[in-house]
């Protein structure tokens, strides 16, 4: 069950209304990285979590967390749009250079959402359930959501350093705070869970059945070398099972592909000396059939 509170976690309320900033805003709200993404993320995790308690209480407060991080930002958007009719966006975008990458204000939050948020990133792209992952495994759940943390952290103060307007600032600084406890908080469980099930995802699978002649190589595929000075070349391997290898010039393992024709329904290409034939009228119709 939810029970919403009428009281934001934190204020949202900006200093002035600012429609070109709303655009901006848009991404962290409805964007890959944004909050109705791990919103959606980690509530889904949470209730498709089959293992410890305490990891399926840990997700669901997160992820009730972050329908509230949702509520600030859109109330945030609808404030910014207050008093900024659509023929405000010229002199938003007075600035030619911001008027070419922005081209003012999002006239849809005139149009279509009477100056409030809309479920979109910054450049109108629908919010999609694709950019959730929830897979059943924790460990890989919870690398995916060290990796949404941080890219989210990261335009979250990439649009503090947007903005000079006092709150705004003052709701983003709480936000990025958070983003920091998140990502701790994440790291926390990854680390934990590495200790009890290993560190490869997933853990319940036989390593003798894969090709381990190759299980700790780095194959250097591009020009250079640079990259076997790294840990990831040498020295024992993270998960502690093997040590690194660095192999400079990688051949191929495979055979060279050969594949059939395409069967007549296709209208494919035909192989040279079958064209020839066919040109010629050398071949027969049940020919071309085989």
């Amino acid at each position: 069950m939810f029970y919403h509170v009428k009281e934001l976690q934190y204020n949202a309320k900006p200093t002035q209304p600012d429609p070109v900033y709303a655009k901006k805003l848009q991404e962290i709200l409805g964007g890959q990285y944004g909050e109705m993404s791990v919103m959606m993320q980690y509530l889904f995790q949470g209730w498709n979590c089959r293992g410890d308690e305490k990891y399926r209480d840990m997700i669901l407060d997160i992820g009730t967390e972050e329908i509230a991080h949702v509520e600030m930002i859109a109330t945030m958007i609808a404030q910014l749009l207050d008093g900024a009719p659509a023929g405000d966006q010229d002199h938003a975008a007075a600035d030619p250079a911001v008027q070419a990458v922005l081209g003012g204000m999002n006239p849809q939050h005139a149009i279509v959402s009477g100056l409030g948020a809309k479920p979109e990133d910054s450049v109108g792209y629908p919010w999609t359930s694709r950019y959730t992952i929830a897979s059943g495994n924790l460990l890989a759940d919870f690398r995916a959501n060290l990796n949404a943390e941080s890219q989210g952290r990261l335009q979250v103060v990439r649009l503090y350093e947007m903005t000079t307007d006092p709150g705004v600032r003052d709701m983003l600084q709480f936000l990025i705070a958070r983003d920091t406890m998140h990502q701790n908080q994440w790291m926390a469980a990854i680390e934990e869970l590495e200790r009890t099930q290993g560190a490869v995802v997933p853990s319940t699978f036989n390593q003798e059945f894969e090709k381990q002649e190759v299980s700790y190589t780095f194959m250097n595929f591009s020009q250079g070398e640079e990259s076997k000075e790294g840990s990831w070349a040498h020295g024992p391997s993270y998960d502690g099972q093997a040590n690194f290898e660095y192999n400079a010039d990688p051949k191929p393992m495979g055979q060279i592909p050969h594949l059939q024709p395409a069967p007549p329904y296709i209208h494919g290409t035909l192989p040279t000396d079958m064209q020839i034939m066919a040109g010629a009228g050398k071949m027969e119709p049940n020919q071309l059939q085989q």
